[in-house]
């Protein structure tokens, strides 16, 4: 099947304190491979965890490519670690050589709204990337704090809201369900 292309690209921003942000991406990124669309996903602060849908996207290759820039411990907003931050930039510098190569048509940064707020890339520099997106591109961004800029220059929102959750009551993440 010949390959086909978007005919306009987008910003989607994927945020909140619910559940469902990366898996919202994914279920993006399969509608765009059964369309023969190539996507491309860098998980900013996220390493060698083993992640159910990220193994089923894997399956997917070459439409689908996952790249995980980060270790597999939380990082501390409050004291990022210079590795954490080290991983992050090198993981905006990955999306723009990815955003430019014209190898790609979705473009996914999981948890990129994240590392903005703990301070590990700069604002202003995902918004460069936002202002100057190709034009057929389609651009994810995902995590919570979404900052109000980021929001702003986007062309989709959605907010996944927190109602309620098992993790309350101290069940920890499944594999199959959260993992």
């Amino acid at each position: 099947m010949a390959k086909e292309k978007l005919d306009a690209g987008y910003v989607h921003v994927y945020t909140g304190d619910g559940k469902g942000k990366t898996t919202a991406a994914l279920g993006q990124a399969f509608r765009s491979v059964g369309h023969n669309l190539r996507v491309f996903m860098i998980l900013f602060m996220k390493g060698n965890i083993e992640y159910g849908e990220l193994e089923t996207a894997r399956r997917l290759a070459p439409f689908i490519e996952i790249r995980e820039m980060g270790r597999e411990t939380f990082v501390s907003k409050e004291n990022p670690e210079q590795i954490d931050i080290k991983w992050a930039q090198d993981a905006l510098e990955l999306a723009k050589q990815v955003l430019f190569s014209g190898e790609y048509d979705m473009i996914i940064l999981d948890e990129v709204n994240v590392a903005i707020d703990f301070g590990l890339i700069k604002l202003e520099d995902v918004l460069e990337l936002v202002r100057n997106k190709p034009p057929k591109i389609e651009l994810i961004l995902t995590g919570r704090y979404a900052h109000p800029e980021i929001i702003e220059a986007a062309d989709l929102v959605t907010e996944m809201k927190l109602v309620k959750h098992y993790y309350d009551s101290g069940v920890q993440a499944r594999v199959g369900v959260e993992r």
